[in-house]
């Protein structure tokens, strides 16, 4: 089995919430690259990430390119909503959804979820929806740590399956049906 949708606000997520903007009125974001390790390790587990923002941004792109993330859904107005359309072109419930948000605006799509995370520099309303809120804040590793738990988490049980299927058939070493394959999320 694959990890679902990693479902990513931008601003106040992946950034620090911060906009700078140079002399000349380039606007420019920072992202951290423990978040973009994360992400790549999503992918390459099979997993598809999405990013959805309210703004819209070059610096966005520009980022999710460099991270290999094709799906960029920005300038939204209902998250929520847009969500919905992206599941369903994706063959994808709700419940397959891990959701990160920081502000109210992620509120809906965060109750939701399967599994709603609220980063650590969120608004209240949001952590209190949220069924995880990361100790690390928006722009600073937060996403990482959320796709290291549900991938350590899973590659533990497979690790914790293998060891019990080989204590069961003597030790012989054969395949677990249905592992071997990217973690589950």
């Amino acid at each position: 089995m694959t990890p679902g949708v990693l479902a990513l606000d931008v601003d106040g997520v992946l950034t620090d919430g911060g906009i700078y903007v140079s002399e000349g009125g380039e606007e420019m974001l920072r992202f951290s690259v423990l978040d973009g390790f994360g992400i790549r390790r999503w992918i390459d587990a099979g997993g598809l990430c999405v990013w959805i923002s309210a703004r819209s941004s070059t610096a966005m792109g520009a980022r999710a390119e460099r991270l290999g993330v094709p799906h960029v859904l920005l300038g939204v107005v209902d998250k929520s909503a847009a969500l919905e359309d992206f599941l369903a072109g994706h063959g994808h419930s709700w419940q397959d959804v891990v959701y990160i948000g920081d502000d109210l605006v992620d509120l809906e799509p965060v109750r939701k979820a399967g599994f709603g995370v609220a980063v650590a520099s969120a608004v209240a309303p949001l952590k209190s929806a949220a069924a995880y809120v990361t100790t690390a804040a928006g722009g600073h590793g937060a996403v990482r740590e959320v796709v290291d738990r549900i991938l350590d988490s899973a590659m533990e049980c497979d690790h914790e399956a293998a060891q019990e299927a080989q204590k069961s058939d003597g030790g012989q070493g054969r395949p677990v049906a249905g592992r071997g394959g990217p973690p589950s999320a």
